[in-house]
């Protein structure tokens, strides 16, 4: 079988955490301690992640470095953050994968494009926080000389606030398909990929965005052509009407009925919500089979046996 992953935040820091190297790396440790469970098993893994803290850290890096070093875009930051997760991740899974006798799954690292549509109605509504705080007086004169978007966060002080377009397509899918058709165990479109538009000439240019990552997993997954999505996350399973007396988690759904209960509301776009979306998606557009579960219940989601299994009404 094989296996689109994607690692929710906490695969890479944890709450309450400073967010050090070796804090990160003991995190992607664990995180690859279970998916090699999923290799020795016989399965092919292609693995995506989210790079939140991480995007986020180089951003107040650039902008305190800013008096004496040009700061970077946040194309580039996302670039950044990729290289420095896919790193971690390559090392842990060649160490571990020699460790344990296990031959021919070498990692490789793949910084990813994702194409996003320029006249996408998110690129005139921004709605994704990034980056530190501001006093209210501070973002105001940013915004009045930059043009940037900046809101008052839960009255946490000001963020810059962007555009987080729906993903369009892989731009490295070729090479991501080549390494798979050679037995690498691939990681690609971390923290949502790059977001690029194609000009009318055929060139990519990179924009000031997010991008959601688990609708670009999905993106992910269709273009290697995954037999199963799985979202892992830090909860056992979706449920409905969480965290109140009347919690119900959900075990297996077919798209139909996990669609009516997106639709009654009980998915937050800043939660699960994200995740439901690229479940349905994939199922929809022709995957066999997506399920939502935690990191420490991998393989036994991806068994059936864990999580919460969509599948094909």
């Amino acid at each position: 079988m094989r296996v689109l992953v994607a690692l929710g935040g906490n695969a890479i820091l944890q709450r309450g955490q400073k967010g050090n190297a070796a804090e990160q790396r003991d995190n992607v440790q664990k995180t690859v301690d279970q998916i090699v469970r999923m290799i020795r098993a016989g399965h092919e893994v292609v693995v995506t992640h989210g790079n939140g803290p991480q995007v986020g850290a180089i951003l107040i890096q650039n902008e305190l470095g800013s008096a004496s070093v040009p700061a970077m875009p946040m194309d580039v930051c996302g670039a950044e953050s990729q290289g420095l997760i896919g790193y971690m991740f390559c090392q842990s899974f060649h160490n571990t994968l020699a460790l344990e006798g296990l031959s021919g799954h070498e990692p490789a690292c793949v910084v990813t494009q994702v194409e996003v549509d320029p006249a996408d109605p998110a690129f005139t509504h921004p709605t994704k926080p990034v980056g530190p705080f501001y006093t209210e007086d501070a973002a105001k004169n940013r915004m009045a000389e930059t043009g940037e978007f900046w809101i008052d966060d839960a009255g946490r002080g000001w963020r810059r606030v962007v555009p987080s377009p729906d993903p369009k397509s892989i731009v490295e899918k070729d090479v991501i398909n080549s390494l798979l058709e050679k037995g690498f165990t691939v990681i690609a479109s971390g923290g949502g990929g790059i977001p690029v538009i194609r000009k009318s000439d055929g060139t990519y240019q990179g924009v000031e965005a997010v991008i959601d990552k688990d609708l670009a997993g999905e993106r992910l997954a269709a273009a290697v052509k995954a037999d199963l999505l799985m979202i892992l996350t830090d909860v056992p399973r979706v449920a409905i009407n969480y965290n109140t007396p009347n919690q119900k988690w959900l075990e297996t759904l077919t798209v139909t009925e996990m669609e009516a209960l997106e639709k009654e509301g009980h998915f937050k776009a800043g939660s699960m919500g994200p995740k439901v979306k690229a479940a349905l998606r994939f199922v929809r557009n022709g995957g066999s089979r997506a399920v939502i579960a935690s990191l420490e219940q991998a393989l036994e989601a991806m068994e059936g046996s864990a999580g919460t299994q969509i599948l094909k009404d």
